[in-house]
């Protein structure tokens, strides 16, 4: 069921997408309404980002998830649909948003998640069927957005499928891709090295959504629930709390976009304090990069990591 939030989001989604239809009315295309660069719609912030780094000036790249909106919230107008349709190339992550899934048409989407290789789903007790809780059920994790060397595979994938949508520009898509990729793979070094030596390796979070940043920097999630909307059982919370004190956990980590009280319950019951990690979500105050090299800064205190 959506709370009031997200209904309060979909009917602003809904005159938001009216102002685009209105504007591009008489355009014949999305193309047209973007002054001839083809229309690139990304469903939510990561990929926004990625998306605006590859299409550069040649691209017009479109955001579905607005900030600070849990993206699994999302519900999409027809409006939305239509733009969806009519767009050059739709980027998504199936798993994460079932109304863009159903939407996206195969020949003009990107499923970054195609790209690379993926994660299983991981289980407890909270959610046995991996992302199901969230209205749609995958078999694997769909937070890769959080390794830098997967997400740098995207964006080089992803400058081949702006290159086909585009010919005219597709040198430069292909040149920006390697340069995003670059960059992404030096944000990598930087947490290889900074997460090298840590007095601690168990990364407890309010839910799920790190396990490939732990994958690739060799931490072990414990989530305290699959979905930040569930609550979690006594018997889970008792659970990590047990692990936390037994490995000298001294942090628990929340998000900006979701309650920090199960994160401050379990806090306070192994005597640990809590600290923001941001799963990436929804646009930070910064952009990716910055966002990401925050989230090192605290990994590192928490985990008591040395250079």
């Amino acid at each position: 069921m959506m709370s009031g939030f997200s209904r309060s989001y979909a009917v602003g989604l809904l005159a938001g997408a009216t102002l685009l239809t209105t504007a591009a009315c008489g355009s014949g295309s999305a193309e047209t309404a973007a002054g001839g660069k083809p229309e690139v719609v990304a469903a939510f912030y990561p990929l926004q980002w990625l998306t605006e780094q590859v299409g550069g000036s040649d691209a017009h790249v479109t955001g579905l998830t607005a900030p600070g909106v849990e993206p699994h919230d999302l519900e999409l107008g027809i409006q939305q649909v239509t733009e969806i349709q009519k767009a050059a190339l739709t980027v998504y992550i199936k798993g994460v948003q079932p109304a863009v899934d159903e939407a996206v048409d195969a020949e003009t989407s990107f499923d970054a998640a195609t790209a690379v290789t993926t994660l299983p789903a991981s289980g407890h007790e909270e959610g046995e069927e991996g992302e199901e809780e969230h209205g749609h059920e995958v078999s694997y994790d769909p937070h890769l957005w959080l390794d830098p060397a997967r997400l740098a595979t995207v964006a080089t994938k992803l400058g081949e499928r702006l290159a086909v949508a585009d010919p005219a520009h597709a040198q430069a898509y292909k040149d920006r891709a390697a340069k995003t990729a670059g960059a992404l793979g030096t944000l990598d070094q930087e947490f290889a090295k900074g997460l090298s030596n840590c007095r601690t390796k168990s990364l407890v979070t309010a839910h799920e959504a790190f396990g490939y940043l732990a994958d690739r920097y060799k931490l072990k999630q414990v989530g305290i629930t699959l979905d930040p909307e569930t609550e979690p059982s006594p018997a889970r919370i008792s659970e990590v709390a047990k692990l936390a004190k037994a490995e000298g956990v001294t942090t628990i980590f929340t998000e900006s976009l979701v309650s920090p009280k199960v994160a401050e319950v379990l806090a306070n019951e192994v005597g640990a304090k809590t600290a923001v990690l941001d799963p990436l979500e929804s646009r930070p105050s910064g952009d990716y990069l910055s966002a990401m090299r925050d989230n090192l800064k605290t990994l590192q205190t928490a985990l008591g990591c040395t250079a």
